[in-house]
């Protein structure tokens, strides 16, 4: 993976996390609107997680996006957990983004059943059409999606069932969506890290000081599974937005 070392993302810093959730919002709806100039539909591929929340809300009131021609998809959820749960993802999404917008489609990832079942029912869903824009986060352990390291850079599936990290459940404790590591699932359906680079462009909102060291990892350690976030690296089209503590420059 190294020889694909070829292109370094566009990083804009900004005093807190509103503000960067500010421009990275005003710079997806633009990226939209141009999609939308060249084309009758759009495919928009989202992370759901506080690190979003400003970018999404931001995306949410803004003008001159026909949301009825976007299809949106999300890239992971956990498994076990109660379909009610607020703190699953999709549910985080519709409250959080799709019930601020006129009517648009949103397919989400529906945990019941098998979890491999769900997984290949999703994948089938997504199909093998590129997105148009993927705006996403990163994990303090390097993470895209739940693709925990050792993640798979080649992965030939678009989604799969993994077991979560023990750092990454303590993420969701930290992060305030459960009282307890014990309560946190220990499985989820995320989308694979090839899949959501099948994309025109991504927009990564990448807020506070816990995830510093992940942000320098993704920048200068070699690419690998081992830090996941370094696959940006290979993607043309990149834009990373942080704030004063998540900036490790």
């Amino acid at each position: 993976m190294t020889a694909l070392t070829s292109y370094r993302p566009e990083i804009f810093s900004y005093t807190d996390r509103s503000e960067l959730g500010k421009h990275a919002g005003w710079h997806a709806a633009e990226s939209l609107r141009a999609v939308l100039r060249s084309k009758d539909q759009a495919r928009l591929m989202l992370a759901a997680a506080p690190s979003q929340e400003s970018t999404l809300q931001t995306l949410a009131k803004e003008p001159g996006i026909d949301w009825g021609r976007i299809t949106c998809f999300h890239m992971d959820d956990y498994v076990a957990l109660d379909p009610d749960a607020t703190q699953g993802f999709g549910n985080w999404l519709q409250g959080t983004f799709f019930d601020q917008l006129p009517r648009t489609t949103f397919h989400r990832i529906e945990p019941s059943g098998s979890p491999a079942e769900a997984a290949q029912r999703y994948g089938e869903l997504i199909g093998e059409k590129p997105f148009d824009l993927v705006l996403l986060g990163l994990g303090v352990n390097g993470h895209l999606a739940f693709n925990d390291p050792p993640a798979n850079l080649s992965d030939p599936q678009p989604t799969r069932v993994i077991a979560l990290a023990p750092i990454s459940r303590q993420q969701q404790v930290d992060e305030g969506h459960f009282d307890s590591i014990g309560a946190v699932p220990e499985q989820a359906i995320t989308v694979t890290i090839p899949r959501l680079l099948n994309t025109a462009e991504l927009i990564v909102s990448v807020p506070g000081r816990a995830k510093r060291q992940a942000v320098a990892d993704t920048l200068t350690l070699p690419i690998g599974g081992d830090h996941p976030g370094t696959a940006l690296r290979t993607h043309p089209h990149v834009t990373l937005y942080l704030d004063a503590g998540s900036d490790p420059r």
